[in-house]
């Protein structure tokens, strides 16, 4: 199994890397992430007293706090924005490994 390497318009190597996952104990639900990606990739979600997820704009649920999640991750192309822009780490990448 080998990770899938891509060729950038200048010819130049660049092996995607996938979000996979996000910590909600890590992430602070700034929405950084939210703003660069521009595959609607990550969606804000409210986090409840009883640790349930819910829409945080939602007037009808009290939320303790907001985090990101991966909404759509079959969307992602792998171009790390989102991970430059985190400032906690909250965020775990990996390539797409292929088959030899």
């Amino acid at each position: 199994m080998t990770p899938r390497t891509l060729v950038s318009r200048d010819g130049s190597p660049w092996e995607p890397a996938y979000l996979e996952a996000i910590d909600p104990d890590t992430c602070i639900g700034c929405g950084r992430c939210i703003k660069v990606c521009a595959r609607d990739v990550i969606d804000l979600k409210g986090i409840t007293e009883d640790d349930d997820l819910c829409d945080p704009f939602d007037d009808d649920e009290e939320i303790v706090r907001k985090i990101s999640v991966l909404a759509r991750p079959g969307a992602c192309v792998g171009c790390g924005s989102c991970a430059k822009v985190c400032g906690t780490g909250a965020q775990r990448h990996a390539p797409l490994v292929e088959a030899a």
